[in-house]
């Protein structure tokens, strides 16, 4: 019964807006770029931030990111946020030299309740650090890992054509027609 209610939850919230996402074409190397976008936001180590973060992203790229991708993929990465808190960490200490901070139930309660000391702040920086030292190799890995994904998935769900640049119509379709020719313009209407 949870595997028929798991799956039904993965298509609905996964596969079928991944789905609607092809069917539109959109560019698979834009497409790539906004997933691989979404996920790196995703990894943010603080939990709550990545959703306000993806809609900066989107409000900066504008037409340079698909934002129903970005934010997709933000989705898909959660479970994975929670996962990489301690490796960032980890690397943050590494990369500034910081002292090993425990983790400890103790220290878990302290953020939760809101006595953080400054060692718990200072680890937070640390798994800021670690992230932000990160994000760019992560972001091109994805990118370069998404892209013959995007492009095969494109080619295969795709019903309208993936770039703008390829014409609904073939050239041998169209025809111009004048309409008027008064007053010394020349309009054309194009018929398919």
């Amino acid at each position: 019964m949870a595997n028929t209610g798991l799956s039904v939850w993965f298509h609905k919230k996964i596969v079928d807006p991944l789905l609607q996402i092809l069917r539109r074409g959109a560019e698979p190397k834009l497409l790539a770029f906004s997933a691989a976008v979404g996920i790196t936001l995703g990894l943010f180590p603080i939990c709550g931030v990545t959703v306000f973060l993806c809609g900066m992203a989107i409000a900066l790229l504008g037409s340079n990111c698909h934002a129903p991708t970005v934010m997709l993929a933000n989705f898909i990465a959660t479970p994975i946020e929670l996962s990489l808190v301690v490796p960032f960490l980890r690397f943050g200490e590494l990369i500034s030299g910081g002292s090993h901070f425990p983790l400890t139930s103790d220290a878990l309660k302290k953020v939760l309740t809101g006595q953080a000391s400054r060692e718990v702040l200072l680890s937070i920086a640390h798994a800021l650090l670690g992230w932000l030292i990160a994000a760019p190799f992560i972001l091109a890995m994805l990118y370069i890992l998404l892209l013959p994904c995007f492009k095969i998935l494109v080619r295969k769900f795709s019903v309208i054509p993936s770039s703008p640049k390829k014409p609904l119509h073939s050239h041998s379709e169209v025809k111009l027609k004048e309409i008027d020719t008064c007053s010394g313009c020349m309009q054309a209407e194009i018929s398919y």
